[in-house]
């Protein structure tokens, strides 16, 4: 079976405020998908699609009720960085949309020059420096 496209739902409590966070972020809207139920945003060059819907709009649809991000995980979502300068900007830049950081961007354990933050739902995100050799 083959499909065309996949992209991600998830849930929030108030759409404006997704909007203005990734809109702030600087990430292109899916304009044919703006509701009070839902905004859409296309992530990357080729047009990843993230659906933002509201909490009880999404859990309809399922029959089932979302995870709460503040008791757990649903996904990462990876951001490739070209430069460490480009990973603190995301940092930096996260925070000031209104998101938290849940590690400072920096080379961490494993090896990697990364940050991990999340947008004001919780959905957690990681900007990381993709080098060579690694």
């Amino acid at each position: 079976m083959q499909f065309k496209q996949i992209w991600a739902n998830l849930p929030v409590e108030d759409t404006k405020r997704t909007e203005k966070f990734y809109t702030d972020l600087g990430f292109k809207r899916n304009t044919g998908e703006t509701t009070p139920e839902i905004t859409s945003f296309l992530f990357s060059d080729n047009n990843f699609v993230i659906h933002f819907f509201r909490r009880d709009k999404l859990e309809l649809s399922m029959n089932d009720k979302s995870i709460d991000p503040a008791n757990g995980r649903e996904i990462i979502f990876s951001i490739s960085a070209k430069s460490k300068d480009e990973v603190d900007e995301w940092a930096v830049n996260a925070e000031k949309a209104g998101g938290k950081i849940f590690r400072k961007a920096g080379r961490h354990h494993d090896g990697f020059y990364y940050c991990v933050f999340a947008d004001p739902d919780g959905h957690k995100f990681n900007a990381l420096l993709i080098e060579e050799g690694m």
